[in-house]
């Protein structure tokens, strides 16, 4: 589809600069001035008129001019201290005082109405010059309006005409507490406008390619296992397979020969009829209508039947009709970098049901924010990590051996969504991007400059700054101009872990532009943002920003403040997340909190917690707080709410509010999340695709956490393993992996060529979960840079082939009632086994039967030959990383060791136990339970000398951090003097 392109800005004239349009433009509104900002602004005005001049009439009245009239002389020093010399004195430092906090006055009036940027300071006028400021605040604020709030956003990402010089206007005409900060504000947004615009220009020019003549191709029957599909057709005529959604496009939806129709790339049939690119090319099966000697008179006319259906026949391309266009960077092709959810091409199919919010049977919302979606999943991740070790040491009663919780129905759906839109590697980029800006700027001894958006853009990051900052540290690169830096994505991909501080851990992801995403850097706003739109579709957005802000893999330490909503969110994050239950209660907690900060950034000597954040105090006064306020707050509270927002970008607190008005005192930056998910800001110049968690897919998110917590109880999930095997001599399996240690198939017959990594991958992935696997899931886990649904589909047809039939003649392969592939149970791996026989171990036969027991547990350790795939390549299984079974594995090989050790001590054999004690050592080094098994059965033995040794080894294992204290208590328990025998021997 043609790119509507943005007429060049060239030939404007200097009065008139271009700029972007608004879509919707709208007049700037007058927020109403109230009776108390009337009462305020007549307070503010009699303190200055009394202060500025009532102050020297009643000086030069009472007291009169306190210096002498001649030059000073030794003898004044021999003169008597009289009542009149001490008056003179105390007036001429009323007086000295009384200039310094004129100068700060007119200091103060001259940048709230000139704009010339932030006010300079008085030299030791810290407290006069605050308090000139907020006199002049509050004279000022009845006549302020929305628009005289907003710093440097506007217009971001737009095409270059249009309402710039509007913007600009409307920043002079409205005069308020930001009205410094307005003039740059336009300048730098529509900057980044022009820049958005010149790069997808370029972008444009160059990915056009040279059409000649309409050609046609006919869909070829299959040869034997082999399927014609758009990716091959596009690689052998079009030189790239990357463009089989040109040829998607040209034939999306127009009637086949069979009376069918396109509707998705991976589903076409032999005999179909493609409309070819000009450029094309291919001898016979590239045909045109008129000339196509070689094929039957039949096709002919199929083929110019054909030829008349479709928008380029019947003249309905679309047209540049000199409207405006929002323009920001391309994306480039797939293969050039690790794609993020939306370069996937598997999701880039025709979605179905829409309004449902799902795709392929997946939420849709999740599936569109990469960002959000990776930080759940670590988090997610993490949390069962924790409940895997808070059960195996026993924390949580009556769950040892716990198996994490099965999530079943919408539960199932939002993880299979997590892993399939979550973008880890773009995530770790910004995170490495960010910290090493950092560390470049503080080895220049360089402030870190105030940034207030990013885009991530063709995986390149571009920054936004407040101000000019000078040219960045290498490799960061000037954008469009010196209030833009860049960072190309293989420059980012350079950066290693640096030990500092997270500079701008406020940034959330609000939305997509030509699919570039939106963060926005809450902390750093000078005032509020506010939201409006429908209640729903506000909480949608406020959920998504703070479960973003609560999980996100680009910040230390933060507090998140949710106020009318959110209560339910507070187990993604307990640490970070706190619910307050009214607005009273979080202007008195924000008050208490900004006069904190305002005196510790003072005591400190720092300008805002950008200057101090990478300094000694980085991990204690500085680390963000962010307010979401959902519920509207009253006149009298949105007052106090921007007073205290006034001063909240330099302290590092941020404040999101929604509005049912869209008119909200001190409103920087004035948004409103429309019906159709669109959030728009006519002011700002923009309007993203939103990011939102909507009810349904937060109530599963959340649900996911809550299973996953250690302290539900023992109510909780059971511990039985997910899929049981029969562990007997007749259940033996038809095809038998063996995945602990090195990676073996028994069954099979080895895959051909380079398809057998692939296949040996899948099959592996399905072994781990039995439970059955989503094909998105299974797609984005093979290929993390994106695929065709004709590729995934072909490595399944193989996949199933390869693993073939079981005697009944079903397939091995199976795909259930939800569309999840499973695998049947006579395929099975050796880690199905390990489960199976500990489970039957302690749970099974061998509770009543000791021999049973004994021989599972023996049986059991046998199987474990090292770690979970041990010689799988570096540049595969990297699903690996968003899997517990690293956690699992040790632990249920020390739950062996362990069972085992006790069976073998209960008939006092010693070197038994201590032999299966090393056995699950290998494989579980670090679990302290085993430590302490093998002290207390080496104790047994009655060997001093011995039991000294493995206080020695012991301690060399737990390395500079020293013995755990629990293993020192047992070893003071066992051999009082270990101490002494490990300094001997050291």
């Amino acid at each position: 589809m043609p790119r509507r392109r943005t007429p060049s800005s060239t030939g404007s004239s200097s009065a008139n600069p271009p700029g972007p349009r608004n879509r919707t433009p709208q007049p700037v509104r007058v927020r109403r001035r109230t009776f108390g900002d009337v009462v305020k602004a007549f307070l503010a005005l009699v303190a200055l008129v009394g202060l500025v001049a009532g102050v020297p009439f009643a000086l030069a009245s009472q007291v009169g001019w306190p210096l002498p009239s001649e030059a000073p002389s030794l003898a004044w020093l021999e003169q008597e201290i009289t009542v009149g010399t001490f008056l003179d004195i105390l007036a001429f430092v009323v007086w000295l005082a009384w200039a310094q906090f004129t100068a700060c006055v007119l200091v103060e009036v001259k940048a709230a109405l000139s704009g010339v940027g932030v006010p300079g300071r008085v030299p030791g006028a810290g407290p006069s010059q605050l308090l000139a400021r907020q006199l002049v605040a509050a004279l000022l604020l009845v006549g302020a309006t929305a628009a005289s709030f907003t710093p440097g956003l506007s217009q971001l990402g737009q095409s270059l005409e249009g309402n710039r010089s509007g913007t600009v206007a409307a920043a002079q005409q409205t005069p308020g507490l930001f009205a410094q900060q307005q003039e740059q504000a336009a300048h730098t947004a529509a900057a980044l406008a022009e820049q958005a615009s010149n790069v997808a220009a370029q972008a444009d020019d160059g990915s056009a390619a040279e059409r000649g003549d309409t050609k046609y191709y006919r869909i070829q029957p299959p040869e034997g296992r082999h399927h014609d599909s758009l990716w091959e057709v596009a690689e052998r005529h079009l030189g790239d397979g990357r463009r089989y959604k040109e040829i998607f496009e040209l034939n999306k939806d127009r009637v086949q020969p069979d009376g069918s129709r396109l509707s998705e790339a991976s589903l076409i049939r032999p005999g179909w009829i493609m409309e070819m690119p000009g450029d094309a090319v291919g001898g016979e099966l590239v045909e045109m209508p008129d000339e196509a000697p070689d094929v039957s008179p039949d096709v002919q006319q199929q083929i110019n039947e054909y030829a008349g259906t479709g928008d380029r026949a019947q003249g309905g391309g679309q047209q540049d009709d000199g409207s405006s266009h929002v323009s920001v960077p391309e994306q480039p092709p797939a293969a050039d970098r690790p794609a993020t959810h939306q370069e996937r091409p598997e999701q880039h199919a025709a979605v179905p049901a829409a309004e449902s919010g799902r795709s392929f049977g997946l939420p849709e919302a999740l599936l569109g924010a990469p960002l959000l979606a990776a930080g759940l999943l670590g988090a997610l991740g993490h949390r069962r990590r924790q409940a895997l070790w808070q059960s195996a040491i026993g924390a949580v009663g009556g769950r040892r051996g716990m198996e994490p919780p099965t999530p079943t129905g919408d539960a199932l759906d939002v993880q299979d969504a997590l892993l399939v839109g979550a973008d880890p590697e773009g995530v770790r980029l910004l995170d490495l991007s960010l910290r090493g800006l950092a560390a470049s700027l503080a080895a220049e001894s360089r402030p870190l400059p105030t940034v207030y958006a990013a885009w991530l853009s063709n995986g390149d990051l571009h920054l936004q700054l407040a101000q000019p900052a000078g040219k960045p540290p290498a490799p960061w690169q000037l954008g469009q101009d010196q209030t833009f830096w860049l960072l190309a994505r293989s420059d980012a991909e350079r950066y290693e872990d640096v030990d500092t501080a997270a500079p701008y851990p406020g940034l959330v992801s609000l939305g997509t532009m030509d699919d570039s995403r939106l963060l926005l850097n809450l902390e750093a706003v000078p005032g509020i943002v506010s939201l409006s739109g429908r209640e729903a579709d506000r909480a949608a957005v406020f959920a998504s920003v703070a479960a973003e802000l609560a999980t996100n893999g680009w910040s230390d330490r933060m507090t998140i403040t949710l106020v009318g909503f959110g209560e339910d969110l507070t187990p993604l994050a307990p640490n970070r997340l706190r619910h307050l239950d009214g607005i009273d209660d979080l202007i008195e907690a924000m008050e208490a909190e900004t006069r904190q900060r305002r005196g510790a950034l003072g005591a400190a000597g720092h300008d805002s917690v950008l200057t101090g954040r990478t300094g000694p105090a980085q991990h204690t006064r500085w680390a963000p707080h962010l307010v979401l306020l959902a519920t509207e707050p009253s006149a009298d509270e949105a007052v106090r709410l921007a007073e205290l927002a006034a001063d909240a970008g330099r302290l590092g607190i941020g404040y999101l509010v929604g509005t049912d008005s869209a008119e909200l005192p001190g409103a920087a930056w004035e948004m409103e999340i429309t019906a159709a998910g669109k959030l728009v800001a006519p002011l700002l110049g923009l309007e993203l695709d939103a990011q939102s968690l909507p009810p349904a897919q937060q109530r599963a998110v959340v649900e996911l956490f809550v299973d996953a917590d250690p302290e539900r109880g023992p109510d909780g999930p059971g511990t039985a393993p997910p899929f049981l095997v029969d562990v007997s001599e007749q259940g033996r399996p038809a095809v038998y992996a063996r995945l602990v240690g090195s990676y073996e198939i028994i069954g099979l017959e080895a895959p051909d060529g380079e398809r057998s990594a692939l296949l040996h991958e899948a099959l592996a992935l399905l072994l781990l979960h039995r439970e059955g696997v989503h094909p998105r899931v299974l797609a984005s886990a093979l290929w993390p840079r994106g695929v065709t649904d004709d590729v995934r589909e072909a490595l399944l047809e193989r996949l199933r082939d390869w693993l073939g039939a079981d005697p009944d003649g079903s397939s091995r392969l199976r795909t259930d009632a939800t569309g999840r592939l499973t695998l049947a149970k006579s395929v099975v791996s050796d880690l199905d086994v390990l489960r199976s026989l500990y489970h039957e171990a302690t749970q099974g036969k061998g509770v009543d039967n000791r021999a049973v027991r004994g021989r599972l547990l023996t049986d059991a350790l046998v199987l474990v030959r090292g770690p979970l795939l041990a010689d799988r390549p570096e540049d595969r299984y990297r699903w690996l990383t968003h899997e517990i079974i690293d956690a699992q594995l040790p632990l249920l090989v020390a739950d062996i060791g362990l069972a085992l050790s006790a069976f073998h001590l209960e008939k006092d054999r010693a070197e038994k136990a201590i032999e299966a004690l090393d056995a699950s050592l290998r494989t579980a080094p670090a679990d302290e339970r085993l430590w302490h098994e093998l002290l207390r059965a080496t104790h047994s033995t009655g060997d001093t000398a011995r039991l000294q040794e493995l206080a020695a080894d012991l301690l060399d294992r737990s390395g500079a951090r020293g013995l755990p204290p629990r293993t020192e208590a047992l070893l003071d328990e066992l051999l009082p003097a270990w101490r002494d025998g490990v300094a001997a021997a050291g």
